[in-house]
């Protein structure tokens, strides 16, 4: 009884079981300091956390991973722009990307959750594609609309020919606030964790639990589908929003044109690893996911340098741990459901 009990627990806990292995393993083969792993450790629960709980709502909601994530981090550099552009720092500047990147991420939250209520069962690929999508347009807004038609009010962040945003934008003026405040990071998770965890337990997470578990009984049990799943992505892309902009305050500049890409992918990748599921994740996925894949990724450079006497293998490494974990999880998410075993 009590070896099937230890099997059942390691069956539903493989991907957290791997990654801790893995992180004791390579923390004893790189000898990194724990002074500087825990430093680094911080600096990126800081910047990735919310992200991660951004996808807690729409998992709960059965939409699977909501890859659209990408879309929030957008409206956070598409208001951080226009906010440099109009010269607006300190305090006040942070309250006027907040604001801004919140409406923009409102409206867009609703117009992919639209789109999403069209492509049910299809939900993870055509965020994917929207995220995609998203990418292109604002690109083409920043790279070709900015000096065009739409006029700038700072000449610093242009390019030479006065046509399109430079790759880089300085946010000291606005991480200088951060720096004398530090503890503003913990309160935006702080705020996002009680927000996520309250709305989960009210009428409104009860009624995505009933939409995740059966959409049919949803709709017979008189439930606003549509509405509800909608409501699911627009606080899934608010919440992004809220945690890229941890994300550019905490380094100090953005990224114009790359800073964005990927944060679906590891953050998907980190909630993984925190043994989450495609139908089933918490709190605690979260923050043992966060802190389990941002090990591995501090980590991993060092031990490739130990090991093969190359840094850049433990770079691709990286890659290799973001994406295998999303195989890995897939592979066994499949195989659990097909064996019966829930948590």
């Amino acid at each position: 009884m009590e070896k099937e009990k230890i099997k059942l627990f390691i069956k539903r806990n493989i991907v957290p079981i791997i990654f801790i292995v893995m992180c004791v393993s390579m923390i004893l083969i790189s000898n990194v300091g724990l002074n500087f792993l825990a430093n680094e450790l911080y600096r990126r629960i800081v910047r990735n956390t919310i992200m991660i709980i951004a996808l807690l709502i729409p998992i709960m909601a059965g939409m699977g991973i909501n890859f659209s994530v990408v879309i929030g981090a957008l409206c956070t550099h598409f208001a951080a722009i226009i906010i440099v552009d109009r010269q607006i720092e300190g305090a006040m500047g942070i309250v006027s990307v907040f604001v801004l990147a919140q409406v923009l991420a409102f409206v867009c939250g609703n117009i992919i959750g639209y789109i999403l209520n069209r492509a049910k069962g299809r939900e993870m690929i055509t965020s994917l594609v929207i995220g995609l999508l998203g990418t292109s347009i604002y690109t083409l807004i920043f790279l070709a609309g900015y000096g065009t038609i739409i006029k700038p009010h700072n000449p610093n962040i242009m390019l030479s020919t006065g046509i399109g945003i430079q790759t880089m934008i300085d946010l000291m003026p606005l991480k200088q606030v951060i720096v004398e405040h530090p503890y503003i990071p913990i309160l935006f998770i702080v705020a996002a964790t009680v927000i996520t965890k309250y709305l989960m337990g009210t009428q409104f997470g009860a009624k995505l639990k009933v939409i995740g578990d059966n959409m049919n009984n949803a709709y017979a049990l008189g439930i606003d589908v549509d509405k509800m799943r909608r409501y699911a992505i627009v606080v899934s892309t608010m919440l992004a929003s809220a945690g890229q902009i941890m994300f550019v305050l905490n380094i100090g500049s953005i990224n114009v044109y790359t800073g964005h890409l990927n944060v679906d992918v590891f953050a998907c990748a980190s909630i993984l690893a925190g043994g989450a599921t495609l139908n089933k994740a918490s709190l605690k996925n979260v923050f043992l996911g966060v802190v389990l894949f941002h090990t591995m990724f501090i980590v991993s450079p060092m031990a490739g340098k130990v090991l093969f006497s190359n840094v850049a293998i433990g770079e691709y490494f990286r890659s290799f741990v973001a994406y295998s974990t999303i195989v890995i999880s897939l592979i066994m998410n499949i195989h659990n459901e097909k064996q019966g075993v829930s948590d």
